[in-house]
């Protein structure tokens, strides 16, 4: 059995707090605690669609995510990204990971001519920050739309159901939920989980940093990262 720095079980999760309306001035937005990774997610309306959707007389709106990290949010200060001219390959990779997770949970064409902007920013990394901006992204995305429909902005719910993700992973040869940042640095195998409340894989992640891993193994992973999840969607729905 892996000794994990936090002292949590095999199968545990960090504790999971999420604060509704955290900023003042964005339609919605959610600050997540995930452990000691915090994310700012926030969500704003622009009344119009991108320009390759009126190209194409494509229908409906549309979802889309920007992900950065704070300067301070890791222990070596990170440099913005705008000082270096261009978004990291990491950063691209992660936030059209949040953008398409979002549009699992959402029926674009209901949404209509508008497009909502999720903006996910890094305040603390120690691991699963990815995860951690799908999952608040959800939660300020659901309060988004009920803001929308009390409006009379939408006058039916676009809404499918609700998304979270988590990560998984191997560490000295066991399967381990929701790895903090040491444990993800020292994993063999490292993967990210993305599902629906139904129960349905919108995206998986899993790579082999230093050793191949069995399909038992993925197996185990996958099955331990849903246990992880349907807990996160108890959290969600008692907010």
């Amino acid at each position: 059995m892996t000794n994990r720095s936090d002292g949590r079980t095999a199968n545990q999760i960090r504790d999971i707090k999420i604060i509704k309306d955290f900023q003042k001035n964005p339609l919605a937005s959610v600050l997540i605690e995930c452990g000691n990774t915090r994310v700012m997610c926030s969500v704003s309306l622009e009344n119009k669609v991108p320009g390759w959707m009126k190209a194409q007389d494509v229908p409906g709106g549309w979802v889309t995510a920007e992900y950065s990290m704070l300067p301070s949010s890791t222990h070596t200060r990170t440099r913005r990204e705008v000082k270096r001219g261009k978004e990291s390959g990491r950063t691209m990779e992660i936030q059209r990971l949040i953008g398409r997770s979002l549009r699992a949970a959402i029926d674009l064409e209901k949404l209509g001519p508008i497009t909502l902007n999720i903006d996910c920013d890094v305040i603390d990394a120690d691991g699963g920050t990815r995860c951690a901006s799908i999952t608040g992204a959800s939660v300020a995305l659901e309060l988004a739309v009920h803001r929308l429909l009390e409006n009379g902005t939408l006058t039916v719910n676009p809404l499918k159901e609700k998304i979270a993700a988590i990560s998984v992973g191997i560490v000295e040869g066991e399967p381990l939920l929701d790895l903090c940042y040491v444990e993800d640095s020292a994993a063999q195998v490292d993967m990210n989980v993305i599902m629906t409340e139904s129960g349905k894989f919108v995206e998986i992640q899993g790579t082999a940093e230093e050793q191949t891993f069995s399909f038992d193994e993925l197996n185990a992973m996958t099955k331990l990262a849903k246990e992880g999840i349907d807990e996160i969607f108890k959290l969600q729905n008692e907010l």
